[in-house]
């Protein structure tokens, strides 16, 4: 039997459970929970920047921002919260489009 040892999406132990395999798993005390879900979103991260097509690359984007959502929700925070403070940065500092790369700063 593989193990995996890894936090998986909450449907996940519904699905092995119809194909008729046998599994374990536990529940997460809130520390594991947040740790499991930093080394997930190094995976999923991982998974992105390994993504070959658009469509590829969008469903590892998804996971990323379901992986958002979960930590949002851990500091007491949500989408909404989050999406106003990434508009009062970009507002104050800018945001990627333009594609810039600093090379260096003179002291």
């Amino acid at each position: 039997m593989p193990t995996y040892n890894k936090l998986v999406r909450d449907k996940i132990p519904q699905i092995i459970e119809k194909t008729g395999k046998e599994f374990s798993t536990e529940i997460l005390n809130e520390h594991d929970y947040i740790k499991y879900l930093k080394e997930k979103s190094y995976e999923e991260l991982d998974e992105y920047c390994a993504a070959k097509t658009d469509g590829d690359a969008v469903e590892e984007l998804a996971d990323l921002l379901e992986i958002i959502h979960a930590l949002a929700n851990h500091h007491g925070s949500s989408i909404d919260d989050l999406e106003k403070v990434r508009k009062e940065k970009a507002e104050k500092r800018g945001g990627f489009d333009e594609k810039i790369f600093l090379i260096e700063v003179e002291d």
